[in-house]
């Protein structure tokens, strides 16, 4: 059992510092920010705003390190310092775990495998980086041999979201310095804390000064990075809004850039689905982190004939959840992270009343401290309303009928986003006809919100540019170069002049 207070007497008006270029600087131009945990509504710390000068020097830093060396160590050297980051993330799992339970509410019981996963992708990505090679090309000119290369981009700006910032971080941050980048992370303002302990292990792991620095503030300290004239590439996890400036931006000085952005993804339900497995992976897939996950499955898409039986019993399992404390093991269901995302979700859910849809469930905010709404199942949804159409990011459920598989195929790819889906079903064959169909980056099939390095992650349309996970997941984190030899004793041009 985790004491609370303990834990609250342990971070209590803290003053947190930045990291540049191996220093901890407590001071930031932009002023400060305070932390606040969602489910007391108590403020705990302090971080400074970075601004245009803190900012300048991170990337400064950055780039240094990388010129002076970084870049061109060599692939056993950075795996053997992202191996000793993995054990110190193993041995410090508890507390980074707890504080971002602090940080953004989210269950304990899902973040005490913050550690196990920061190690696993750190093991992964440093094998990966010993493994990066290039190609030696076959072609058709006489006495010339040619191959490629794949090199470091430079810069990387790592910008993290605040449902998952570490998880997510670890897939920008482990992947660019496999591949001999520096980087720049810029955390959420609302939960930073996590990610400067992370920073603290990372210097203990013996990472050279400037290779990794990492600013706080809000929008604007994100921006400034963004344009900073020597960032080279962009991974970005956040809203397609800012995912749309961002790519803008970085257009106009053609910085690379990776997007991992919003979704409204279908999880569909077939007649001869599993029953006994189907409403906890349904609820799983919408109401795990309360609803605030870019991949969660807010569009339950149910076969006419299961319909009304799948209805009652996700709105029975979505009114017994338990709610309460996120440090506590028994807790369901814990409070949203800030008192925006509260807002909005409860605006969503009035929206979603006012458009004539009967919330079967919750359907509004629960009566205690803490940014605490219910867990909501909207009945007999139709694909055009905005409950429907626009990422809510909160624990609601939108049920849709559906009639056959062409329907639910239909449906499921009526939308702007394209990030998951899930599939229900006891046919084999089905289930790989509908995958195939099915436009998102991830489908899984008979479970939900399940992953892990090695496998892919990104989405369609506008869910997103680019992957992160995968055996190419270093292929957003390098150049590829091609080299042609001139093997003739006597050098003569003349031929590749003519076949160019």
């Amino acid at each position: 059992m985790i004491d609370r207070s303990a834990w609250e007497r342990e971070v209590a008006n803290k003053r947190y510092s930045i990291l540049i270029n191996g220093q901890w600087i407590a001071t930031g131009s932009g002023g400060r920010l305070q932390c606040l945990d969602p489910f007391t509504l108590k403020t705990w710390g302090e971080i400074p705003v970075a601004g245009e000068a803190e900012i300048d020097d991170a990337v400064t830093a950055a780039r240094h390190a990388f010129v002076a060396g970084w870049g061109r160590t060599s692939p056993s050297h950075r795996a053997g310092l992202l191996r000793r980051l993995a054990s110190l993330c193993l041995e410090n799992a508890e507390s980074l775990g707890i504080v971002q339970v602090l940080e953004n509410g989210k269950l304990l019981s899902e973040m005490r495998g913050t550690g196990r996963a920061l190690a696993s992708q750190c093991n992964f990505f440093a094998s990966l980086g010993e493994t990066l090679h290039g190609h030696t090309v076959g072609h058709d000119l006489p006495n010339f041999a040619a191959f490629t290369r794949r090199e470091p981009i430079g810069v990387v700006a790592a910008i993290t979201p605040w449902n998952t910032p570490l998880g997510l971080l670890g897939l920008k941050l482990f992947p660019a310095l496999a591949a001999g980048n520096t980087v720049v992370v810029k955390p959420s303002e609302v939960t930073p804390v996590s990610t400067l302990m992370l920073g603290e292990l990372i210097e203990k792991a013996g990472f050279p000064p400037g290779v990794v620095n990492i600013v706080t503030g809000g929008p604007s300290t994100g921006e400034m990075l963004v344009a900073h004239p020597w960032v080279d590439k962009i991974a970005f996890t956040g809203s397609t809004t800012t995912g749309a400036k961002i790519g803008a931006a970085a257009a106009q000085r053609h910085a690379r850039v990776s997007l991992e952005l919003g979704g409204k993804s279908p999880n569909i339900i077939f007649n001869d689905a599993n029953k006994e497995a189907v409403i906890p992976g349904i609820a799983s897939g919408i109401f795990a982190a309360s609803g605030q996950a870019c991949n969660a499955g807010s569009r339950v898409l149910v076969q006419t004939g299961i319909y009304d039986e799948v209805a009652e019993r996700l709105s029975a399992f979505a009114r017994r959840m338990r709610v309460g404390d996120p440090l506590l093991p028994d807790t369901e269901l814990g409070p949203l992270a800030s008192r925006a995302q509260f807002d909005k979700v409860l605006s969503y859910m009035q929206i979603g009343k006012s458009e004539g849809f009967s919330a079967i469930a919750g359907g509004g905010k629960i009566d205690r401290e803490g940014y605490f709404v219910e867990a909501t199942v909207f009945d007999k949804v139709r694909n055009d309303a905005r409950i429907a159409r626009e990422e809510i990011f909160g624990p609601v459920a939108c049920l849709i009928r559906f009639d056959d598989e062409d329907e639910a195929i239909a449906i499921a790819n009526d939308t702007r986003y394209g990030l998951a889906s899930g599939i229900w079903t006891s046919s084999l064959a089905r289930a790989h006809r509908v995958s195939e169909r099915i436009r998102a980056g991830v489908v899984w099939i008979n479970t939900y919100r399940i992953g892990g390095p090695s496998m892919p992650f990104g989405g369609m349309r506008e869910s997103g540019i680019g992957r992160e996970g995968g055996l190419r997941a270093l292929d957003q984190y390098t150049e590829e170069k091609a080299v042609w030899i001139n093997m003739a004793e006597h050098f003569d041009n003349a031929d590749s002049v003519r076949n160019k």
